[in-house]
C-alpha cells in the first residue's frame, strides 16, 4: 500500500491531479479529502457561518483523518464522513472506504498536522498562482456550493489568503514533489505518475 498527501491552496488543481491519477490507476486508488473531515459548525448561525475560519487547522478533525489512515494502512476500512458545504456540517451518511493499492489524502492542510504526515509515503504539493486560484474558488464556490460572489470575496480577503500565507504556502517545504502551475502541468504530472509506479515496484519505498 502507498499513501500520497497530496496539498496545495485552495484552487491550485489538486483536484485535477487526483483525477488524472484516478484515470490512470482506476480501482486500485482511493481518495481520502480532508473536506470530509471538517469540524461539524451545523449548529452555529448564518452569520457565524459567514466569519467561521475553515481554512485554519483547527477546523479539521485531524484526530479522526489520522485514525482512519491508520486503519487504512493496517487492511481495515473505515467510515469517512460525509461534509456539506451548505449546512457546513456533517451529514447522517457516512462513506465505506476500503483499503486499495494507493491511497490519496488531499487537502490545503493536511501537511500542517505532523502525525498525518508521518502517515505519507509520497508528499506532493500542487503549486498556483494566486490570481488563477482566484479565479478558481469563485467558479467552485458560486456554482458548486452555493455562495454568492460577494461573499466569496469576502471570505477569500479576510480569511483565505492569510490562512495560505500562514499554514498552506510555507508547508511546501515539507513536499517530496512540487507540481507548479497547477493540475495542467503535464510534466509534473507524469513526474508523479513514474514515482508512483516505481514506489509500486519497489518494497524499499513502503512503509
Amino acid at each position: 500500500m502507498l499513501i500520497i498527501g497530496i496539498a496545495g491552496g485552495s484552487g491550485s488543481g489538486k483536484s485535477t491531479v487526483v483525477s488524472r491519477l484516478e484515470e490512470v490507476f482506476k480501482n486500485r486508488i482511493v481518495v481520502i479529502p480532508q473536506d470530509s473531515y471538517y469540524k461539524d459548525c451545523g449548529s452555529l448561525s448564518d452569520e457565524e457561518k459567514r466569519v467561521h475560519n475553515f481554512d485554519h487547522p483547527d477546523a479539521i478533525d485531524f484526530d479522526l483523518l489520522t485514525k482512519h489512515i491508520e486503519e487504512i494502512r493496517k487492511g481495515n476500512a473505515v467510515e469517512q464522513p460525509v461534509y456539506s458545504y451548505i449546512t457546513c456540517g456533517r451529514c447522517k451518511e457516512t462513506v465505506y472506504v476500503e483499503p486499495a493499492d494507493i491511497i490519496i489524502v488531499e487537502g490545503i492542510l493536511i501537511f500542517s498536522c505532523p502525525e498525518l504526515m508521518s502517515q505519507m509515503d509520497i508528499k506532493v504539493f500542487v503549486d498556483a498562482d494566486d490570481d488563477d486560484r482566484l479565479a478558481r474558488i469563485i467558479t467552485r464556490d458560486t456554482q458548486e456550493r452555493g455562495k454568492d460572489l460577494q461573499w466569496v470575496i469576502d471570505r477569500y480577503t479576510s480569511l483565505v489568503k492569510p490562512m495560505h500565507l500562514q499554514f498552506i504556502a510555507p508547508s511546501k517545504r515539507y513536499a517530496d514533489i512540487i507540481i507548479p502551475e497547477g493540475g495542467h502541468n503535464e510534466v509534473g504530472v507524469n513526474i508523479l505518475l513514474a514515482t508512483i509506479e516505481k514506489a509500486l515496484n519497489d518494497s524499499t519505498w513502503l512503509k
